[in-house]
């Protein structure tokens, strides 16, 4: 009797919120079709794959890839590479678009708000081939950054091949690009922080920049720790369109990651089992890294993702 009780209760509730029930489904076949089914293709990762033969023809190989991965001088090389640079877009990247947020919110005249916020956006929208033609426009020989520096008294860099400057130019570019789309998280919270605390603030004499220190911060600091878990969570995403975009042969053993490497590996040289083994490798090492994160934000802090 009790159990029925629960499910005409459950039922009701679902029946109350079903216009917003429907609106799942969209997004959840989504989910299902692009990011569950195509986890059965993570049996490649163990097999000598063959396309003629498909996932169920192709013989069991075991972890003949992984140590095929591990033992290769280029994929240690990608993956060295990927950490450092997205170490660098996180060490650079991450804080950027909080103060950003916080800048944005300060501003008053709604139009020249609207206006900043227009003009910050704008380049998430843009491809990152597009985006290479502007850097590459701004960097070159030619272009208007040598061009100070030569007016500066240095000499012309050649910032696109030059291994000392390549992680730079796309840790910038990388920044420039996302840092007003990722601002709008941290946006959407400052809105939800209650006026009283800023107007109680003014009342006992608390400058602007106080009040940005001492409620807008604080009060943000649980939307900061979860999109630094899912940052790290990510550590082995350098960005692949943004990397096969600008570089080349000349940077290679500073450019070349992950990513990269699959798609060289699996579509050049023909490996697909080797190439889901590297996914697969980089999807544990995400999923230790949330993990491990989590647990040590947790001693600091009780705002945690899980």
């Amino acid at each position: 009797m009790e159990r029925m009780e629960v499910r005409n209760r459950r039922f009701a509730a679902i029946w109350r919120y079903k216009y917003l029930y429907l609106m799942l489904i969209p997004g959840l076949l989504y989910i299902i079709l692009f990011h569950y089914l195509p986890m059965a293709g993570l049996a490649m990762a163990f097999q000598d794959f063959k396309l003629v033969k498909g996932i169920f023809g192709s013989p069991f190989i075991g972890l003949a890839n992984f140590q095929y991965l591990l033992s290769s001088d280029m994929f240690q090389r990608a993956f060295r590479n990927t950490v450092v640079i997205s170490a660098y877009k996180i060490l650079f990247g991450f804080p950027i678009p909080i103060m950003l947020a916080l800048f944005v919110n300060e501003i008053r005249v709604s139009a020249f708000k609207r206006t900043v916020q227009t003009i910050f956006y704008l380049p998430h929208f843009l491809s990152w081939i597009v985006m290479f033609g502007l850097v590459f426009n701004f960097v070159k020989e030619m272009g208007p950054v040598n061009y100070l520096i030569r007016a500066l008294g240095g000499k012309t860099v050649f910032f696109l091949s030059d291994t000392r400057y390549f992680r730079s130019v796309v840790v910038i570019s990388d920044i420039w690009k996302e840092m007003g789309w990722n601002a709008i998280i941290y946006l959407a919270a400052l809105t939800g922080v209650p006026q009283e605390l800023y107007e109680s603030a003014a009342i006992d004499g608390a400058s602007r920049f106080k009040c940005l220190l001492r409620i807008s911060l604080p009060c943000i600091r649980p939307t900061i720790i979860i999109m630094f878990l899912l940052r790290i969570g990510g550590i082995l995403n350098a960005g692949f369109e943004q990397i096969f975009a600008l570089y080349n042969s000349g940077v290679f053993s500073v450019g070349d990651i992950i990513d990269t490497y699959v798609f060289r590996i699996g579509l050049q040289d023909v490996k697909f089992g080797v190439s889901a083994a590297a996914g697969m490798f980089k999807s544990v090492i995400a999923c230790i890294m949330v993990v491990a994160t989590n647990k040590m934000m947790g001693r600091f802090d009780q705002e945690t993702l899980f």
